[in-house]
C-alpha cells in the first residue's frame, strides 16, 4: 500500500502536469523529455526526427545521452515537467533504481524492450586481429584477476596464441549501461570460469563481484566516457588497440572498424538476433505513465518508436536488431494499453501481499 507522503507527491506532480499540458508559465514544458543511454541515443534520435515530420504539430523531442546509470537517476528524482518523460537504457533497470523511483513518487512506469544490440569488441580495419572469449577479456581487463595481481601486459601474457602487442582497450564508463552489460556478460563469464570463483558467488557476494567486475587502471583499459564515436576515432587512429561498444557504431562504421568474434561467433545481426553472440543483450525504454496526456506528443512518440522497431524496419537500417517477434507483439500491447511494470518484474519473485 502507497503511503500518505507518496500519494501526495503524486498528487503534487499530477497537479503540475495538468498546468504543463494547459501551457501555463512556471517551469511547464511543450516538448518530450528523453535522457539515458548513448548506445539507444541514435535510435532515439531516429525515432525522434520521424516523429516531427509524421506529427508536425508537436515540438521536436530533446533526447539527451548521459549514459545508463545516469539516465535512471535524473528520470527516478520524481514527476512533473521539471523532470524526464523517459529513460533509454541498454541494460534493464535494477530493483534499486525501481526503489528510488517508487519513493519520489515514480509509481507507474512503463517498460519497453526496443530491440536488441550486441556489446561489440572491435578494432580497426586490417589493425589487430584477436579471437577472444570472456576468459580472456576478463584475464586481461580485470584489476585483479582471479583475486590476483594485474601482471598481463600484452595479448600474448594472457593467451600465448595471441598477438604480443600491448593490452589497449578504449571502452565505457561505470556509468554506461553498455559497461553493465560488459561485467554481466562477458567479465562475470569469464571470471566464473575459475571454480574458486563460481564458489566465491555464494560465499562472499561483494567480494565475488569486486574481483570479477572490477576494470584494471593502469592505462590498459581507457574509459572514453559517453562517446562511442569517439572510440571509433581512437581505435581507428592506432591499429594495435581496440574498442568496446553497441554493435550499431560497429555496423555504422564497417567501413573504418572491424568486428572481433567471441567464442568464435562474429558479431553480426544474425548471430545477435538469435543469441548466439555472447554479448547480445536487450534495449529499453522507461517512460511515465503520469506524463502521457500531459506532455504533448509521448503518446504519439511512443506509436512512433512502435511503428519502426520491426524486422527490416527504419531502425534495423540504421543497426538495430530487432526483437523475436513474441517480444514485439507483447512490448506493442505495453504501448497499446499503457500497461505499468512491478518489482516482480525485474526481481522474478511474487509480488508481496
Amino acid at each position: 500500500m502507497k503511503s500518505k507522503s507518496t500519494l501526495a507527491m503524486a498528487l503534487v506532480a499530477a497537479l503540475s502536469l495538468t498546468a504543463c499540458d494547459s501551457g501555463s508559465g512556471g517551469g511547464t514544458r511543450g516538448s518530450i523529455r528523453a535522457v539515458g543511454s548513448s548506445t539507444v541515443f541514435p535510435f532515439a534520435k531516429q525515432v525522434a526526427e520521424s516523429f516531427v515530420r509524421s506529427n508536425p504539430q508537436f515540438q521536436s523531442p530533446l533526447i539527451e545521452s548521459t549514459g545508463t546509470g545516469g539516465g535512471m537517476q535524473l528520470f527516478c528524482q520524481g514527476v512533473g515537467p521539471q523532470t524526464p518523460d523517459m529513460a533509454n537504457a541498454s541494460r534493464r533497470m535494477k530493483p534499486g533504481e525501481f526503489d528510488t523511483c517508487q519513493q519520489n513518487g515514480v509509481t507507474d512506469i512503463i517498460e519497453l524492450q526496443v530491440g536488441l544490440d550486441g556489446i561489440a569488441f572491435a578494432s580497426s580495419q586490417g589493425g589487430i586481429m584477436l579471437n577472444l572469449t570472456p576468459q580472456i577479456v576478463y584475464e586481461a581487463l580485470a584489476a585483479n584477476p582471479y583475486g590476483e595481481e594485474q601482471t598481463a601486459q600484452t595479448w600474448a601474457d594472457v593467451d600465448p596464441s595471441l598477438p604480443a602487442e600491448p593490452i589497449l582497450v578504449y571502452g565505457p564508463p561505470s556509468t554506461s549501461g553498455t559497461r553493465d552489460a560488459l561485467k554481466e556478460l562477458v567479465l562475470e563469464v569469464g571470471c566464473d570460469s575459475n571454480p574458486a570463483m563460481e564458489a566465491l558467488k555464494d560465499e562472499d557476494e561483494d567480494r565475488h563481484q569486486r574481483i570479477c567486475t572490477e576494470v584494471r587502471s593502469d592505462g590498459a583499459y581507457v574509459d572514453q566516457g559517453e562517446q562511442d564515436n569517439l572510440i571509433v576515432q581512437k581505435i581507428e587512429g592506432n591499429p594495435r588497440s581496440v574498442g568496446i561498444f553497441g554493435f550499431s557504431y560497429l555496423e555504422e562504421n564497417a567501413d573504418k572498424v572491424q568486428g572481433l568474434p567471441m567464442n568464435g561467433v562474429d558479431p553480426t545481426y544474425e548471430n545477435i538476433s538469435n543469441f548466439t553472440y555472447p554479448g547480445a543483450r536487450p534495449l529499453y525504454v522507461y517512460v511515465k505513465k503520469a506524463h502521457i496526456g500531459a506532455i504533448p506528443g509521448l503518446a504519439e512518440y511512443l506509436q512512433q518508436w512502435v511503428s519502426m522497431w520491426g524486422a527490416g524496419g527504419p531502425l534495423a537500417s540504421v543497426g538495430m536488431v530487432a526483437s523475436p517477434d513474441d517480444a514485439m507483439a507483447e512490448n506493442t500491447r505495453r504501448v497499446n494499453e499503457q500497461l505499468t511494470m512491478t518489482r516482480a518484474d525485474l526481481t522474478g519473485e511474487a509480488a508481496a501481499e
